[in-house]
């Protein structure tokens, strides 16, 4: 630099106000003659000459230029340089206090505003110039409170506030922390310790609760977001929306044929041949489950499970065979998941060999091919029966919810002689445990594919019109659901207005479905979901493209009484009211499922959190006075998987035609609880009631349900809600077992 523009310089900046100048230029950016004078609180009339003066002799230092267009005086690279080295030499010289900083690396360091810069551009995309502006007012302001030590959090709240008050909304945006506060962690602690969890559950909670944050703040579009934290949709599993999908529905001959190939050199897991036996082939189908749970984060279905496995144990003594299944059974049910739960598994019970597997190829021992399946009836007949006895006979003594058995009910099973004592035995499981659930699959011939999940979740050849593509090795991507109730309160009984608002809910839960699979596609592309995405002779396992998209509601009966005063039990109106949303609900998603790739069902879903959740998200909003809700003020929430609610008191008769008709426009998943109230009910009067419901409705899923008590003391279960144990007379150590929307769950009686 020449030697007079160096004295310029140094005699431009030796007065203080004309340092404020620059600084301010710095941190603000380009300003007005009058806006640099109201900083400095300087009086036009009086100080007007001596400011002119000191902005002359900036410019003359070439320390700032005016801008032609928008009259504003700012900064020139000279200008900044100077401010830094002022800077520099002021803390050389007076030595400011160093702040240190626990980091989140876990680590103390000094203070660098230059960190807070990087972390604006590289986090948030903030240009270079205002991200430093952003760092300089953070320290100064951090320097303003004195604090002893600062955390990485604590800045970035300090960096977020500035953020805020600039109006940069969106770069605050992507710079929020994701975290519990220290409250909530202690609170999760505590109260896994007083529901009994272990710490794992607690690890599981506060993990998702992460991923949660993440993305309703960075995945999902705002409006999505907003409408499911506002109560208008949830998003089930919002958890793992990001990394796994909701359910998976396995092929068993995969496994038979070819063992567990688990060829990634970077995963510490053996493979396993194919099985020999049936002790070999259900410990195979054990690890199969444990390893999927990685990577699904619901139900798993093992559909055709004693048609496939019967080559297995032809010339098996019966005994050895209900051996293996008693260490498979207790095995499913001492593997705990993530959040403390035993291994959530359907398994589809055939009672005859269907039709359309009777041609295909079986395989046995060691993958072999061992004829066709039609070989094998006697086989698929007696490995049911052993199922139902060894589930039976484990009840007694705890109640065994693990696995779900889906019985099938075929027309061909119904009118022959050789299925009553399995039919019998299958109905005497649900006299006494309640636990069996039946497919009707007589009623409707194009249910004769159809396969069912305890969930509810249906899978049937109505997408690619082949029962093997359309029902194994797919499952669901997720599921969201409408808060109907919400719509009816919103519309103000304008049901013209009550279709538009649904509509615009069903956009969104479209969309965010959509997301989903995206998101799915991309962590088979990151070998994040390796189990699913694994290849046998270079075919994928999963197939996505046949994944289900699950669109369901919550409240329908909630709704309809908004809209019409009575509920669904008492008029035939509402029914028919009833009928016309779901309806409307089916068409729109019938609409947008022809799209390629997107499976889009609607579903009755069960999901206590969701109704729950939702309830009390619109009494908050609406109040006690507008709200319709089931329960009671303590826990109130509103019907979710059926559409009548199961508390409510009507005959059976109407409860299965209202059912009936709902179910039908609800193909992608449907239960029916049929409630059970004889303490002691009759296994003949239910298989009865399962042949009227074959022959005469086209109810597709049900169950006869009952509440299960077991005494710890004595270590036996019974039917029914005792006061005290019959058994050891014991009244405070009795647990109760209630189906809570589609499976059972305990409470402490």
């Amino acid at each position: 630099m020449p030697r007079p523009l160096g004295a310029r310089v140094l005699k431009a900046v030796a007065s203080s106000l004309r340092l404020q100048v620059l600084s301010m230029l710095l941190d603000r950016g380009p300003l007005s003659y009058t806006e640099i004078m109201n900083v400095l609180h300087l009086n036009p009339s009086r100080d007007a000459g001596r400011f002119a003066y000191h902005l002359k002799s900036l410019m003359k230092a070439d320390l700032i230029e005016p801008d032609t267009e928008t009259k504003k005086y700012r900064l020139t690279d000279l200008g900044r340089m100077l401010v830094e080295v002022t800077e520099a030499i002021e803390e050389k010289t007076f030595k400011r206090r160093k702040m240190m900083v626990r980091t989140s690396r876990l680590a103390m360091e000094e203070f660098d505003r230059n960190k807070i810069a990087q972390a604006l551009v590289k986090e948030a995309k903030v240009p270079q110039d205002l991200a430093q502006k952003i760092a300089r007012e953070t320290e100064a302001r951090l320097l303003e409170v004195k604090t002893k030590y600062l955390t990485a959090p604590l800045i970035r709240e300090f960096v977020n506030a500035i953020l805020i008050e600039k109006g940069l909304e969106e770069y605050r945006h992507k710079l929020t922390r994701l975290g519990l506060p220290v409250y909530d962690v202690t609170e999760l602690i505590r109260s896994a310790g007083a529901a009994s969890s272990s710490v794992n559950a607690v690890h599981t909670s506060a993990g998702d609760s992460v991923i949660e944050e993440y993305t309703l703040l960075n995945v999902l579009p705002r409006d999505i977001a907003d409408a499911h934290l506002s109560g208008s949709l949830h998003l089930n599993n919002l958890g793992v929306w990001i990394l796994k999908p909701s359910e998976f529905a396995h092929d068993l001959r995969h496994f038979i044929r070819y063992g567990l190939q688990l060829n990634r050199p970077q995963q510490a897991i053996a493979s396993s041949s194919p099985p020999k036996n049936l002790e070999a082939a259900l410990a195979t189908i054990t690890n199969l489950l444990r390893i999927t749970a990685n990577e699904v984060c619901g139900e798993q279905l093992l559909d055709y499970f004693n048609v496939f496995l019967a080559p297995f144990i032809r010339g098996a003594e019966s005994d050895r065979i209900r051996e293996d299944l008693r260490i498979f059974i207790l095995n499913l049910n001492q593997t705990l998941t993530e959040v403390d739960s035993a291994l959530p598994l359907s398994l589809g019970l055939e009672l005859t060999v269907p039709d359309f597997l009777k041609d295909e190829k079986a395989f046995g021992s060691e993958g072999r091919r061992t004829g066709s399946y039609a070989d094998y009836a006697d086989e698929v007949r007696l490995l049911a029966s052993l199922v139902l006895e060894t589930i039976l006979d484990e009840s007694r003594y705890k109640p065994v919810f693990q696995p779900s058995v889906m019985v099938k009910l075929r027309a061909e099973v119904l009118g022959k002689k050789e299925s009553e004592p399995l039919l019998f035995l299958a109905h005497r499981l649900a006299a006494e445990t309640g636990m069996p659930y039946f497919a009707n699959l007589a009623s409707r011939k194009e249910q004769i594919c159809a396969s069912y999940m305890a969930t509810g979740t249906r899978f049937s050849n109505d997408w690619k019109g082949d029962w093997e593509l359309d029902t194994l090795r797919t499952g669901s991507i997720d599921s969201v659901l409408v808060n109907l109730p919400r719509v009816a309160y919103e519309c103000e009984q304008k049901i013209s207005k009550f279709y538009e608002l649904l509509d615009e809910q069903l956009e969104m839960a479209h969309r965010a479905l959509e997301i989903k699979y995206q998101t799915m596609k991309m962590r088979s592309r990151e070998e994040l979901i390796p189990f699913l995405t694994h290849k046998i002779e270079g075919e994928q396992y999963a197939r996505f493209e046949n994944f289900t998209r699950s669109v369901g509601f919550v409240g329908l009966n909630e709704a309809v009484k908004s809209l019409t005063g009575e509920s669904l039990i008492k008029e035939a109106k509402p029914t028919e009211t009833a009928e016309l949303i779901v309806k409307h609900i089916y068409d729109t998603v019938k609409k947008n499922s022809r799209k390629p790739e997107n499976r889009a069902v609607t579903a009755m879903i069960p999901s206590a959190s969701a109704s729950r959740r939702l309830a009390q998200l619109d009494i908050e909003h609406y109040g006690w006075a507008k709200v319709q809700v089931s329960g009671n003020k303590e826990q109130p929430f509103y019907t979710d998987m059926a559409a009548v609610p199961c508390q409510a008191k009507t005959d059976l008769d109407r409860r299965l035609r209202i059912e009936e008709r709902i179910q039908q426009l609800a193909p992608g998943g449907h239960l029916t609880p049929i409630i059970v109230d004889d303490e002691k009910p009759d296994p003949e009067k239910l298989l009865a009631l399962s042949r009227q419901l074959s022959s005469e409705s086209k109810i597709g899923l049900y169950t006869f349900d009952r509440v299960l008590t077991y005494c710890t003391r004595c270590r036996k279960a019974v039917a029914g809600q005792p006061a005290k144990c019959p058994i050891c007379g014991s009244s405070n150590a009795l647990r109760s077992y209630r189906r809570l929307s589609a499976k059972f769950a305990a409470t402490v009686s």
